[in-house]
């Protein structure tokens, strides 16, 4: 294979929340045979690869993301034998496998850490985690003044008066990734995937596993924990050095079993330029370009963003990844929805200003336009292919992020943009399942956004992306070289021009051109209206 041909350059990658794709047997969670069910309908789509989040073991007090057992599949989920038929589905369609990773802490539950909670002070069983002493008299305080991202402390006390590092809940403890036997513990996970034959791993919190040995306090800025301030404020728990020795042990392991396997991080750095050292070529392969994701909706911003991030990319040789929802931040759909930006990553809720859902679904499919003609490689959320919005009156007492009740009740979490999807609008659950049970409420609205509405109804939300996939393919848009016009928001990739519009009266196409797909209807003379993006040929 060559270096021009390695299917991650380009791939468009769809990720799968497994827990709310669907459930096979009506227990209101969705399931890997539930997966497995609707591959089909993934290659359908057009996209070349499915990234699974957690489906591990776990008690599941953040949605997987606390791992008890690293090897093996969670029973509500199904079993490893479920794990290697929905694999060896994929590859036969023609669709590549990416999991979920979580190196920087496991669950509570998990057998390392009940025995670092049976063992005592100093032993090797509490060395794989970051267990201190207090400070004070007694040890009564915490070791420092770090905090969850979840909200509260970072630490919480052992009876025999140690403290333990959480950086998330308290049912995910930090390991410490300055021990021998932690590093060789994921090598060997990588493996146990690998031979099973995943195409690739998304690293999880990929800047967090190295903290600074002395664990020194820090200032937090307003923004919160989560933002990662400036370089002349470098936090000692994010975007340490010794992180990239880890991933070049691990792209090490991935080479041994060739050019195509892959490694995605989520690194949640700035600079922009702080990213691009996660993917040099000795390291990952990919990193999520949150920049993009969070850059507003005016050509300004979008046109920084965008060669910003080409740019410093370049810099090292790496791919650039676009993507605009997941499972962390709201919807893309609801995010554009309001007039002005919001500030909050995640989180409406019942009295909360709503949506205008009209303006969000119209600027999300230009959005989504504008970044499937982006050269590089580009990341789906399950749903978005749908026009799916946020829930954003989902009752509080329903909620199950852990950041709800960790911060008090004043941060609702990401509950909203996790909401099993719509299949079939007439059938229980909107096919998700076989019973009206859901592990969220579904709101009533998304009988309109089930698949089954749009499979074949031209302009519908689903045949903008079987469309526009398809496109991208047929043009290799993303092996392809972005040159910007010198008026307006239009750009050349290939023999495709891409044009936004996004805010004013209706712009023109130029003279002779084809329309290759818009996002909306142009206007009665032919020209482009507000909120909407056009590809075309001249």
């Amino acid at each position: 294979m060559s270096q021009t041909s390695l299917w991650w350059h380009d791939a468009v990658i769809y990720q799968v929340y497994p827990r709310s794709f669907a459930d096979s047997d009506g227990d209101g969670m969705g399931d890997l045979p539930g997966i497995t069910s609707h591959l089909a309908d993934l290659r359908e789509l057009g996209v070349d690869a499915v990234w699974l989040s957690p489906f591990y073991p776990s008690p599941q007090h953040d949605a997987g993301y606390d791992v008890a057992d690293y090897r093996n599949v969670d029973p509500r989920f199904g079993t490893l034998a479920d794990a290697d038929r929905m694999i060896a589905e994929a590859h036969a369609l023609g669709l590549k496998v990416v999991v979920d990773l979580v190196p920087n802490h496991t669950s509570s539950d998990h057998v390392w850490f009940q025995a670092a909670l049976g063992a005592a002070p100093g032993s090797p069983e509490r060395e794989r985690y970051i267990f201190r002493d207090g400070k004070g008299p007694d040890g009564e305080q915490p070791p420092n003044g770090w905090r969850s991202t979840f909200g509260g402390p970072a630490w919480t006390r052992v009876p025999d008066g140690q403290w333990y590092l959480h950086l998330f809940d308290v049912t995910q403890p930090d390991l410490d990734w300055d021990n021998a036997e932690v590093r060789a513990e994921f090598l060997d996970i990588l493996r146990f995937w690998l031979d099973r034959g995943v195409h690739g791993f998304r690293v999880d919190v990929a800047h967090g596993l190295v903290k600074d040995r002395d664990l020194a306090d820090w200032d937090y800025p307003d923004q919160g924990p989560w933002v990662v301030p400036p370089e002349d404020n470098r936090p000692p728990m994010w975007d340490q050095e010794g992180v990239h020795d880890i991933y070049r042990a691990w792209r090490e392991v991935l080479d041994s079993y060739g050019p195509d396997r892959m490694l995605v991080a989520e690194a949640w750095v700035q600079p922009v330029e702080r990213i691009t050292r996660y993917v040099r070529p000795d390291e990952m392969h990919q990193a999520f370009n949150f920049p993009y994701l969070f850059a507003h909706w005016t050509a300004a911003d979008q046109r920084a963003v965008i060669e910003q991030s080409l740019a410093t990319n370049a810099t090292v040789g790496a791919i650039t990844t676009w993507v605009l929802s997941n499972h962390d931040v709201l919807r893309h759909t609801t995010r554009l929805g309001y007039r002005e930006p919001l500030k909050q990553l995640s989180g409406i809720g019942p009295g909360d200003p709503q949506p205008d859902a009209a303006l969000g679904l119209r600027r999300a499919r230009a959005a989504t336009l504008l970044m499937l003609a982006l050269p590089g490689s580009a990341y789906l959320y399950q749903g978005e292919e749908l026009g799916l919005p946020d829930h954003t009156e989902i009752p509080d007492e329903l909620r199950q992020d852990p950041t709800w009740e960790r911060s008090g009740h004043t941060e609702r979490g990401r509950d909203g943009c996790r909401v099993p999807i719509p299949w079939e609008a007439d059938a229980p659950s909107y096919g998700f399942g076989p019973s009206d049970h859901s592990w969220l409420p579904q709101p009533a609205s998304w009988a309109e956004y089930a698949r089954d509405r749009q499979a074949g109804v031209p302009g519908s939300t689903l045949e903008l992306y079987r469309d526009a996939l398809r496109l991208r393919r047929s043009h290799s848009l993303g092996t392809g070289t972005l040159t910007w016009d010198s008026t307006g928001f239009a750009f050349r990739n290939g023999d495709v021009r891409v044009l936004t519009n996004f805010d004013g009266e209706p712009v023109a196409l130029p003279v002779g051109a084809g329309v290759l797909l818009s996002s909306e209807p142009l206007d009665g003379d032919g020209r482009v209206p507000t909120d909407v993006t056009v590809w075309f040929t001249v």
